[in-house]
């Protein structure tokens, strides 16, 4: 076995040299991994807001949809509302009776141009005119009938 003796010589202290490129490369090293970290950071925050905008855009159609069956609902009734048969029972109801062939004026001329036509000269004695068109004279409907006809209406408007 080999004995070890401390040697009887001193060393001298060994006095390392200060690298200065060293808090260079630390400062470098730590500004890289703080802008890569910044960057998952911006990277996540984006991909929530895009999660949060798709939910959104996902209700907004939800809604689209449902305003567009609607409409169409919508359209449907008053397409049903305004149908000749429904107009006609509801012109009757009201008294109103339809066209004679009389009324009906085939050359579609202006009212006002006959009416001005047959109209007196100024100054002159007035005559009632030949072809004084027919008036329709409606009857009026008892109160109770007319009332019972609005509350029968009534439901269709407030849906």
């Amino acid at each position: 076995m080999v004995r070890r003796v401390p040697s009887r010589q001193r060393n001298s202290r060994v006095a390392r040299e200060r690298d200065r490129g060293a808090f260079l490369r630390l400062g470098l090293l730590l500004l890289c991994g703080l802008s890569l970290a910044g960057g998952f950071v911006y990277a996540g925050v984006q991909h929530f807001a895009a999660l949060k905008l798709g939910y959104e855009t996902q209700n907004l159609r939800k809604v689209r949809d449902t305003l567009a069956a609607e409409q169409r609902r919508f359209l449907v009734e008053r397409e049903a509302v305004a149908s000749p048969a429904r107009l006609e029972r509801a012109a009757r109801q009201l008294g109103m009776q339809p066209m004679q062939a009389a009324q009906i004026d085939p050359l579609k001329r202006n009212a006002r141009a006959s009416v001005e036509r047959n109209s007196p000269a100024p100054g002159t004695a007035s005559t009632p005119a030949k072809n004084e068109p027919a008036r329709v004279i409606r009857q009026p409907k008892p109160p109770t009938q007319a009332i019972s006809q609005q509350a029968k209406l009534t439901p269709a408007r407030t849906r």
